[in-house]
């Protein structure tokens, strides 16, 4: 996927600036595609330049203009082509895992564990935010659909994809007699 495409999307769901759209972006698509406000600031000028995206300057009171993207009937186009493509699989790759595996070549085995614990502390903060996120905006997944139905099972995939990592970095942790103890829980 390009940061276009997920900028695409994004926008397809509501028109905004490059400040609102860096700042949704973080609060959304950010938790599973990652790119500076500099990278989102140039790849919408460059959208612009290929007539995927519009802009409209709006002027606002005591403030300088701002510029606010919309998708154009062609990047409406490009999404539905992208969309259309089938999705390889992604390669997974962890520098956590690959120091995990060669960890019996080091001699601090205790700094390994603390990097663990911290992986895990973070793994698991990020999950209750999901699963916080999921309560206050699905309370009721069995009565969603369309935009709606999609935004909460992408949620899911992340709750999952966290509880993947709080399982496994705790069963590591477990079989050097350690625990995950003083980690934030739900």
């Amino acid at each position: 996927m390009a940061l276009e495409h997920a900028l695409l999307v994004s926008l397809a769901e509501r028109a905004a600036s490059g400040l609102e759209l860096t700042r949704r972006f973080d609060a959304s698509i950010g938790f599973f595609w990652q790119a500076s406000h500099q990278q989102i600031y140039r790849t919408l000028k460059r959208m612009e330049a290929d007539g995927w995206l519009s802009s409209e300057e709006i002027a606002q009171p005591k403030r300088p203009a701002k510029l606010v993207y919309d998708v154009t009937p062609v990047g409406h186009e490009e999404l539905r082509r992208w969309l259309a493509e089938p999705t390889p699989p992604a390669p997974q790759r962890s520098d956590l895992a690959v120091k995990l595996r060669g960890a019996w070549l080091g001699d601090d085995r205790e700094a390994r564990l603390d990097d663990v614990a911290a992986h895990l502390a973070d793994h698991v903060t990020r999950r209750d935010h999901y699963l916080r996120m999921c309560e206050r905006d699905y309370p009721e997944p069995s009565a969603l659909a369309g935009a709606d139905l999609d935004h909460y099972l992408v949620l899911r995939g992340g709750i999952l994809l966290e509880e993947y990592w709080v399982s496994w970095l705790s069963e590591y942790l477990a079989a050097f007699g350690r625990t995950g103890k003083g980690l934030p829980t739900r």
